[in-house]
């Protein structure tokens, strides 16, 4: 955003500046003093702004990408298939290639440590090989999967590091990058893409949203019957070590089931100018405009 000052240090005015998806322009645009904060700073652009002397903050958050496989398409209705996929993606490696290691290892259910009703499961241990003979008896090992993402350069990223691995393990993926726009059109019908996650506070609202059947943003076409069950259940707990217990089996359900490849969960980053005051990364990309100003 860049900014207008009036008569001392407040912020009359606040301009939002959309750059698209290059963070190179948004590099260019803070050398050239056309902004005074970023919205978020990613990858190894961060190093680039440090070096101008701008002033970083992060957090560590549930925000994540899911790459995640609609059920609804026939190519994902055989559970060995989805399983067989996750299989053969190392989510370390992931976080890694695809986000610069900024961030922390996740499990694949999308219910993070830092969400008060987090079950810690046995560690995820991929397998390359065995997801090759899994897809073979499903009879789908010459099949060509397609893996679509967003052109946004840390989701892209992390979308080819995903290929990359499957490829690696003799799965054929074909990788397509679509424009955001285009994306955000079919985003809820392709059988294999994957979708950026901001941060909810508790993990069963990110699991209502996301898996329960008809879920308002169900992506993944998921319907599980005891699964709805646990989730009505979790969500009519308050004590959050009360709900960990029901939470617990909800995880090894979405695991199970090869719902999705869920890499990491996202620490993020925002640098501002030297004379910006107030306007640290908010785990939630919240922008508390009262709190900011600019020293001058």
């Amino acid at each position: 955003w860049g900014s207008e000052v009036y008569g001392g240090p407040y912020l009359d005015q606040i301009e939002y500046i959309d750059f698209g998806s290059d963070p190179l322009a948004v590099v260019a645009a803070a050398k050239a003093g056309l902004i005074d904060a970023t919205y978020q700073s990613v990858g190894g652009f961060i190093d680039d702004l440090e070096e101008l002397g701008w002033a970083q903050s992060h957090a560590l958050t549930a925000a994540t990408i899911v790459v995640r496989f609609n059920q609804d398409a026939e190519a994902f209705k055989d559970i060995r298939v989805r399983r067989a996929l996750v299989m053969a993606v190392d989510n370390n490696v992931i976080l890694e290639l695809g986000y610069h290691g900024l961030g922390t290892v996740a499990e694949n259910h999308h219910v993070c440590p830092i969400h008060p009703e987090y079950a810690q499961l046995p560690p995820l241990r991929p397998d390359p090989a065995a997801a090759l003979a899994l897809l073979t008896e499903a009879g789908m090992a010459g099949y060509e999967f397609e893996l679509k993402s967003r052109d946004d350069a840390w989701q892209a990223a992390t979308c080819d590091a995903v290929a990359a691995q499957m490829s690696d393990a003799g799965i054929k993926v074909k990788r397509t990058i679509l424009p955001a726009q285009t994306y955000l059109e079919g985003w809820k019908s392709f059988p294999f893409s994957a979708t950026e996650w901001n941060m909810r506070p508790l993990g069963v609202q990110v699991i209502s949203l996301a898996y329960r059947t008809g879920g308002a943003w169900n992506e993944s076409g998921f319907s599980n019957a005891e699964f709805d069950m646990l989730v009505e259940s979790a969500n009519a707990i308050a004590d959050a070590d009360n709900r960990r217990v029901v939470m617990k089996r909800i995880e090894e359900i979405l695991q199970d089931q090869g719902v999705m490849v869920q890499p990491y969960w996202r620490t993020l980053y925002r640098h501002t100018a030297p004379t910006v005051r107030g306007a640290e990364m908010h785990p939630m990309f919240e922008h508390h405009h009262y709190k900011w100003w600019i020293e001058v």
